[in-house]
């Protein structure tokens, strides 16, 4: 293929796409509500990580995120199996902090997509809910519009999974994101990006513990 092709191939194929449409049922503002896995303290998770690129080995890791709902903070380690840290950034609202970056790790996009991609996992959307409602496929979700552009929806399947599903805003689906049903969401986390390069993140829960809030507790 003409590789000056490709980027009208893409174009072409992101303008057919188009989200899924929600059917409104008629006892669904009584009966139904919208799922919420989301972290409501400040947390903090150790994972074990399998990522894997197209065409690429998978890497396997140790993750350690810390997500401050109340705060909007959000910070994330990656480790080797060894213990070594390779990749260490936080952010808030005052931007970014990368602290340790090392290759293939090194690069503040890899840096802004893995907290993006952290942060859909963990923290509740500001935005209100537009759409409630249920795909053709059974599933309950509710579907927000992006203040940044795009739409997300988050839904529960019939095994109680919560899904959750990121779209552009020509309804192209950019992330998908699968958490674990029963007590515990972030238990098995699958994370599959679609990019020009798609990647897919798998995690698997080593443990988690409530930390304190300092600034109630003064310190």
């Amino acid at each position: 293929m003409n590789v000056r092709l490709l980027p009208i191939l893409c174009l072409l194929l992101a303008s057919c796409s188009s989200l899924p449409e929600i059917r409104t049922l008629p006892d669904a503002a009584g009966k139904t509500t919208c799922p919420s896995p989301f972290v409501v303290q400040k947390t903090r998770f150790v994972h074990a990580m399998e990522a894997a690129a197209a065409g690429e080995t998978r890497t396997v890791m140790i993750g350690v995120t810390v997500a401050d709902p109340a705060s909007g903070t959000l910070a994330c380690a990656l480790m080797s199996p060894e213990g070594m840290v390779l990749f260490e950034a936080s952010r808030n609202s005052s931007g970014m902090e990368i602290s340790r970056a090392l290759p293939p790790f090194d690069s503040s996009d890899f840096a802004r997509g893995l907290l993006d991609d952290i942060g859909l996992i963990f923290f509740e959307p500001p935005e209100p809910v537009e759409r409630l409602g249920v795909l053709d496929t059974g599933l309950t979700v509710c579907r927000r519009r992006l203040r940044d552009g795009g739409w997300l929806d988050v839904g529960k399947d019939r095994d109680g999974r919560v899904q959750i599903r990121r779209y552009s805003e020509g309804g192209r689906l950019k992330r998908s994101v699968t958490l674990a049903g029963g007590a515990d969401p972030y238990a098995a986390i699958d994370l599959q990006a679609s990019e020009w390069i798609g990647y897919s993140l798998s995690m698997t829960l080593i443990e988690s513990e409530i930390l304190p809030d300092e600034a109630r507790s003064g310190k």
